[in-house]
């Protein structure tokens, strides 16, 4: 076997190549994250065959996708290594020394241990609809920012906008009336038919003229400040939420496209979404790779930090939050949301609660629940009866 152990870098890899025998062909050698520096990495094996062939790295970022898909898609066999392990290697060195040549050997030599996970298909699928979910959140987020922004501005004003719209600022009829009018001077001056047709459109009918007229007079006998400056802001601020809300949109279609190609047997527990299943999935990857349950609740940094010495031992500990923190915000939403909407899970939180557990701490130990039941129908591929 030709073992190939490449250190991912953000612009430039090192690599090894070392037979089965411990026999070094190639010393470490820079390869750059160009097309230039892969295709001199593939010259050194493509005389190999391919089956005797294994390049292995680390699960780190998004620095190593390149070089993935260049490799896979070529039919090498790649391995991925958890940091964790080319990290416990380099503690048994006497001498504590970290560089790109010496861990690209490192690589090599925990591959040897067999200690790696095969890149399959499935993966390949798996980094993709991680890399959409993330990019979803990161969206959301930024509009959660500006949604916060524009009720900053709206406080300022027109304060009584919000009990017009009964502390919903954030609806298509407000934000239609706001990118049009969005200062109370001009909503008190235009006429009235023209901002009752307005509300009519954007709320269907919900928001009439006696609300318009309301709203007239709210305008005309507001506190706000008269600032031309926070009118733009409004409106901008609008105009960033509503494009952060379509490609939302855009990328949901595209996960729900990635979940209907698979069985998704997970949003077969009440509760738990399309998207929210698909960023389980996409974090936690192909479920053969984990030996059981209790290692997923490791990975997703579920699991309990332990303090004890002789004969002191800590009563109550939390969770360690060492791996993936987004895939442990997954579970404590999906959890909190099948608590919600199952009696199983319901009486099991109201357990913990009664145990002195704090809401949160009692959600975690529900997502440690919920991670056993999934653990079981991921590996069976089947729908499971929480009740």
């Amino acid at each position: 076997m030709i073992y190939v152990g490449v250190d991912i870098a953000k612009k430039n890899h090192y690599a090894s190549i070392i037979d089965s025998s411990g026999e070094v062909i190639y010393e470490p050698f820079l390869v750059n994250n160009s097309d230039k520096g892969f295709n001199s990495l593939y010259q050194k094996i493509k005389n190999y065959d391919k089956d005797n062939i294994l390049i292995g790295l680390e699960s780190t970022a998004h620095y190593g996708n390149n070089l993935i898909y260049y490799f896979f898609n070529k039919g090498f066999k790649i391995g991925i290594i958890n940091p964790i392990q080319t990290s416990t290697l380099r503690k048994t060195n006497i001498r504590k020394v970290k560089n790109d040549k010496v861990d690209s050997i490192l690589i090599v030599k925990t591959l040897m241990m067999n200690c790696y996970t095969i890149l399959t298909e499935y993966d390949v699928e798996m980094i993709e609809l991680k890399s959409l979910c993330r990019y979803r959140h990161n969206l959301m987020t930024m509009r959660t920012k500006f949604k916060i922004q524009l009720d900053s501005y709206i406080d300022q004003l027109f304060p009584e906008l919000n009990s017009f719209f009964k502390e919903n600022i954030h609806i298509n009829t407000s934000y239609q009336l706001l990118k049009q009018y969005s200062n109370p001077n001009e909503i008190a001056k235009v006429n009235l038919t023209k901002l009752s047709n307005i509300l009519i459109s954007a709320s269907h009918g919900k928001y009439n003229k006696e609300r318009a007229i309301e709203l007239k007079l709210l305008a005309k006998s507001s506190v706000g400040i008269n600032n031309p400056a926070l009118s733009i802001q409004i409106k901008l601020t609008i105009q960033q939420i509503e494009l952060y809300s379509n490609q939302i949109s855009q990328i949901e279609v595209k996960i729900n496209s990635y979940m209907n190609k698979s069985d998704n047997v997970i949003t077969s527990i009440p509760g738990i979404s399309n998207t929210t299943a698909a960023i389980i999935i996409g974090e936690i990857g192909n479920i053969n790779r984990f030996r059981n349950s209790s290692k997923v609740i490791a990975y997703s940094g579920l699991d309990s930090t332990v303090k004890q010495s002789g004969d002191f031992n800590v009563q109550t500990t939390r969770m360690s939050k060492q791996v993936s923190s987004f895939l442990r915000y997954a579970l404590i939403l999906a959890a909190n949301n099948v608590r919600l909407n199952t009696k199983t899970f319901s009486d099991y939180y109201t357990l913990k609660r009664s145990n002195g557990k704090s809401h949160y701490n009692a959600l975690g130990h529900c997502a440690t629940k919920l991670i056993r039941i999934l653990f079981k129908m991921l590996k069976d591929n089947e729908s499971f009866n929480i009740e």
